[in-house]
């Protein structure tokens, strides 16, 4: 693979209710990141972590909107400095491999690449993170980062959430099971495009993957893919923090990466691929961990032949 790549840490629980996704991009290396994408002939360099201010002694409602963002001036803080390193990593001509942490990071993310021009975002998630301060049944910032990203609600104009280069007619979320009741009508309201598991039960992984990518890639320059683990079925994934029933199988996640990958060399740059919501306290034996990583090395074009 004729490719530089950087890996950025982002160890980052504030976004979520339980601890321990912080320890995700420890995992995720532990679990031999370096060596597969060695593998993969990419040149590779790791930037560490981002530094992240721990919750302990800090006020969760600090600089919340209507009481309802949890570590809201922490995660502002967090995205500006994920935002910087993927803005130099742009610079330098590599593509950032992001490591969480909790989704929130994602918002951090999709600002550092504005230099890469217009951008599709596609969402493998259960969830929608979609929700706003007013509709988030838990305050927690990472049910709410694609709707940060595309300045909804109070993140409109912020300069570290609402990113620009990023349109909702460009953003594809795959895999959806599990959506609030006050989110779902935002998202069916919104330009973005939905695809549900039902959809992938009917229509097959790759056939909703190919539609995805049509719609990121449509008049845009690059594609930002942000994959939270659990995406896939708990029975696979066992080790994140919000585990819901249901989700695709081990070879339909690898099936998934294989397609991007596919896109990539055809149509696109990959922008950037993040990694979220590895929590190693709730794994098995780095199990979750270890997928994440068999999963960027099929995004960054591993095959089998």
């Amino acid at each position: 693979m004729d490719r530089t790549l950087r890996v950025i840490g982002v160890p980052m629980d504030l976004g979520a209710d339980r601890r321990g996704v912080d320890m995700g991009p420890s995992a995720i290396r532990y679990a031999g990141l370096a060596d597969a994408l060695a593998e993969l002939g990419a040149t590779c360099s790791d930037a560490g972590d981002v530094v992240v201010p721990r919750p302990e002694g800090r006020d969760p409602e600090s600089g919340s909107v209507a009481g309802r963002a949890k570590f809201l001036d922490e995660t502002r803080t967090v995205c500006r400095r994920v935002a910087d390193e993927v803005a130099d990593a742009v610079a330098a001509g590599a593509v950032p491999l992001v490591l969480g942490g909790d989704h929130s990071i994602a918002a951090g993310t999709a600002n550092g690449l504005a230099g890469a021009g217009d951008r599709g975002i596609l969402w493998f998630d259960a969830h929608g993170d979609f929700n706003t301060p007013e509709t988030s049944p838990s305050g927690n910032v990472h049910g709410m980062s694609l709707a940060a990203i595309l300045g909804r609600g109070p993140f409109e104009g912020t300069d570290w959430a609402d990113a620009p280069g990023v349109a909702p007619e460009n953003v594809a979320l795959v895999g959806l099971r599990d959506v609030d009741a006050e989110e779902a009508p935002a998202i069916r309201d919104s330009d973005v495009t939905a695809f549900t598991m039902t959809d992938i039960d009917d229509r097959g992984v790759t056939d909703v993957v190919d539609d995805a990518l049509s719609v990121v890639t449509d008049g845009t320059e690059s594609v930002h893919v942000s994959l939270d683990l659990d995406w896939l079925d708990p029975s696979e994934a066992p080790g994140v923090g919000t585990p819901v029933r249901g989700g695709v199988s081990y070879r339909e996640a690898h099936a998934a990466m294989e397609r991007v990958a596919r896109a990539d060399a055809d149509r696109d740059p990959l922008a950037a691929l993040e990694l979220v919501e590895v929590n190693p306290i709730l794994d098995s034996h780095n199990r979750t961990a270890e997928l994440a990583v068999e999963l960027a090395a099929s995004a960054f074009g591993k095959r089998v032949l």
